[in-house]
């Protein structure tokens, strides 16, 4: 039944080749690659076919971010290689394929007890634990710290043994030889790669590879400037033309489309339905009942869809969750005791009787509402499972469906999609569960698909959170921050979030067992990146009966809401001008001061006086040493219809940039995912149900809402950092600021305004 994705992607070509790889892991890994007829598998990166395509393999799901390419690309860039015979291939799960920098960061979830032992990047614990469980999770921006050397590695691997192929033909070292637009060439002599990869694959590669002297990196453009890159996305033809397969194109002999209802939020339990009402619906093929959910399939999803309507569901559930009742819980934890310290400067917040300024934040649950709703396929057959689906934790996606029909994780076979969309809504696999238990009850292959209804209700949404900024100010009436503290009141939703993930428990056991912890991960973001010497960041864990977990932004999309609308309101209280009092603090980031200076060039800043309209915000994703940088101002203008956002200028230092066009895009898209969050993307929830059930109960942006974009990047030679957040985290604020700058009014929460700007 396997549907393979050789080709999928670019056309790869059929027939013979050989499969070049080199990585600098352990090789002590199975074959991930099964070889085909004149096919060689050496390991598990690059796979070159006799016609001269070169296949890469990529451990990362494609959900819009262009990893696809991204990956691909630095292999092709480090061989010499033609950019127009290069093909992407989803990668199986492997350990050969490990996130190890994803591993180390999210240690606290898998090693809770001694996350310390494992927090670094190259922790032995790390590598240990991600080789182990085949953990290559697609999250945090992670792909080319995970990544990027081991490709590059298997690509000057690969060319080196190209060169020792040809070399031996010429009667030359292959040292003297050059490798470009897929050649090898020495002086007049010209071989492709085509016509060398058998012969190549003979040769053992040098240890270590010989790497180019720098990777590969593009030069920034100045923001109004459109600029071509030399690697154009390998996905971008299939999508315009709608030929690029999701998880819900796939399509099996014989198969059935099911739907289903979950019940309220949380716990809840099936109770009872009428399955007579479905005899005058055509094409119903039978139902499935889970303790918790009712399933129905047909030979369309639209009949399965009307059938399980007509038979009403009915649920009980332990306690509904309500928004006045839990923000009623969150007040009360805030002005309680009990927090957790999570990070601390200098000597930290010291008070000395009242502090000079408090103010408070709030954030409602944020929603991820991906195009692409929750889907997967599933066959069932002679005790084994094979399952098609988008998940960015394919091993414990195969893990929950394997423990769900009590088989051995060697008798499910995941095959990775890419995902319409995700925003780390593909982090969870109740899906997975769901369509493998109705695949063996069915007996025949089966697509789930969640309704935008279904999905809605059971996201895991990014968690509401109440963020107190507090600060001791200098007595020289400048409003320079001496110390300052951040306590930020949320449910641990990550440590929640990695009880679901690693241990497969229930939403509600995971909000048992992280009950109370410190969530470091739920602060990121917080400690500012300006040169205030004394600062103190501080959880309060609040349990609130709503299952939350990652979204894009995460942290920071509340951290720095709260950081640069407390800075905004500091420097408007000693009439300060915003950018100069942000310069002033900045310390010794000077890669932030630089994006500061250059977005009030690139937006004609002045100033930021009353009625301007614009808002300035800045924001550091990671250290200091490696961490992503933005600064973005935000023009506001009145309309008839009230505010409109007319136009958006950030610029960007990500150190060396891999691909402009697709850091390009990550910057724009997560402006407007910031500006989403700044008009709705959030629900309420009354009964156990959210009150936002469509997408146009969301009130996102729509095209005519969209402001103008300048997107302007900074040439850096430090270490590449990831642009796919950076937006989110500074649109908010810099529009909350903009808003003040037009009209006077000072918005503490998001979204700011609930019928939109």
């Amino acid at each position: 039944m396997q549907v393979t994705r050789r080709g999928l992607i670019t056309g790869a070509a059929i027939g013979g080749g050989v499969i070049v790889a080199w990585t600098l892991m352990p090789r002590r890994f199975p074959d991930v690659l099964t070889p085909g007829r004149d096919e060689y598998v050496f390991d598990a990166w690059i796979r070159i076919a006799s016609s001269g395509v070169i296949t890469v393999a990529v451990p990362q799901t494609e959900m819009g971010q262009g990893v696809t390419t991204l990956l691909p690309q630095v292999v092709a860039a480090e061989m010499g290689a033609d950019w127009r015979q290069i093909a992407a291939e989803p990668a199986p799960v492997s350990g050969a394929y490990a996130n190890v920098p994803l591993a180390a960061r999210w240690s606290a979830l898998w090693m809770p007890l001694a996350s310390s032992l494992a927090g670094e990047p190259d922790a032995l614990l790390a590598r240990r634990f991600a080789q182990a469980t085949r953990f290559a999770a697609t999250a945090d921006g992670t792909t080319l710290a995970a990544y990027e050397d081991g490709c590059r590695n298997a690509a000057a691997a690969a060319r080196a043994m190209l060169a020792m192929a040809a070399a031996d033909r010429w009667g030359i070292s292959w040292e003297e030889c050059d490798a470009a637009d897929g050649f090898i060439t020495h002086g007049d002599n010209r071989l492709s790669f085509a016509e060398l990869a058998e012969e190549a694959a003979d040769y053992s590669p040098p240890d270590p590879p010989p790497l180019k002297t720098q990777p590969y990196g593009e030069e920034g453009l100045p923001g109004e400037a459109d600029g071509k890159t030399a690697y154009p996305r390998i996905d971008l033809p299939s999508k315009v033309d709608g030929t690029f397969q999701f998880a819900g194109d796939i399509r099996l002999p014989g198969m059935v489309y099911a739907a289903i209802r979950h019940g309220p939020v949380d716990k809840a339990t099936l109770n009872e339905f009428n399955p007579f009402n479905t005899r005058g619906i055509r094409g119903v093929v039978g139902a499935v009942k889970g303790k918790r959910w009712l399933a129905v399939a047909a030979t369309s999803w639209w009949a399965a869809e009307r059938a399980i309507e007509t038979m009403q569901p009915r649920f009980s559930v332990e306690h509904l969750v309500d928004s006045d009742e839990f923000e009623t819980w969150m007040d009360d934890a805030a002005r309680g005791a009990g927090a957790h310290n999570i990070e601390t400067r200098g000597d930290g917040y010291q008070a000395h009787g009242k502090p000079d300024i408090a103010l408070r934040y709030t954030v409602a649950p944020g929603v991820h509402a991906p195009i692409e709703t929750a889907n997967a396929t599933a066959h069932f057959a002679d005790g084994r499972l094979e399952l098609w689906i988008a998940s960015q934790a394919p091993e414990r996606a195969r893990a929950a469906a394997a423990q769900a029909l009590g088989l051995k994780i060697e008798d499910v076979v995941l095959y990775p999609m890419p995902a319409g969309g995700s925003f780390d809504r593909r982090l969870e696999h109740d899906h997975a569960i769901e369509v493998a238990m109705i695949a063996r009850e069915l007996g025949r292959p089966v697509q789930l698909i969640w309704s935008r209804w279904q999905e809605q209700l059971m996201t895991r949404p990014r968690p509401p959170a109440q963020v107190l900024m507090v600060a001791q100010l200098a007595d020289d009436g400048t409003g320079a921050i001496e110390a300052m503290k951040a306590r930020i009141t949320t449910p641990p939703a990550n440590v929640e979030f990695g009880h679901r993930l690693f241990d497969n428990h229930t939403s509600w056991a995971a909000i048992r067992e992280s009950e109370g912890a410190g969530d470091a991960l739920s602060c990121e973001g917080a400690m500012p990146p300006y040169g205030v010497a004394h600062v103190s960041i501080d959880h309060v864990p609040v349990e609130i009966g709503l299952p939350c977990g990652r979204m894009r932004g995460n942290a920071h999309s509340y951290t720095a809401f709260a950081m640069e609308s407390f800075m905004d309101e500091l420097a408007a209280k000693h009439k300060r001008e915003p950018l100069s009092y942000r310069m002033g603090m900045l310390g010794d980031d000077t890669r932030l001061a630089e994006c500061l200076q250059r977005v009030a060039r690139l937006a004609n800043w002045d100033g930021g006086a009353d009625k301007s309209g614009q808002g300035l915000a800045c924001h550091r994703i990671g250290d200091a040493e490696t961490g992503g940088r933005i600064a973005c101002i935000a023009d506001v203008n009145p309309g008839e219809n009230g505010l409109r956002i007319a136009r958006i200028c950030a610029v960007v230092d990500i150190g060396r940039v891999v691909n402009l066009d697709i850091a390009r895009q990550q910057i724009e898209g997560g402006l407007i995912f910031g500006l989403s969050m700044a008009m709705g993307a959030s629900t309420r929830y009354r009964g156990g149900l959210p009150t936002s059930q469509r997408l146009g109960d969301l009130n996102l942006p729509k095209l005519s809402d969209c402001p103008d974009i300048d997107v302007d990047f900074i040439t850096s030679e430090a270490a590449p950092a990831d642009p796919g957040e950076l937006g989110v985290a500074v649109a908010a604020p810099a529009i909350a600021n903009a808003i003040y700058s037009a009209t006077g009014l000072r918005l503490r929460h998001l979204p700011l305004l609930s019928e939109g700007i």
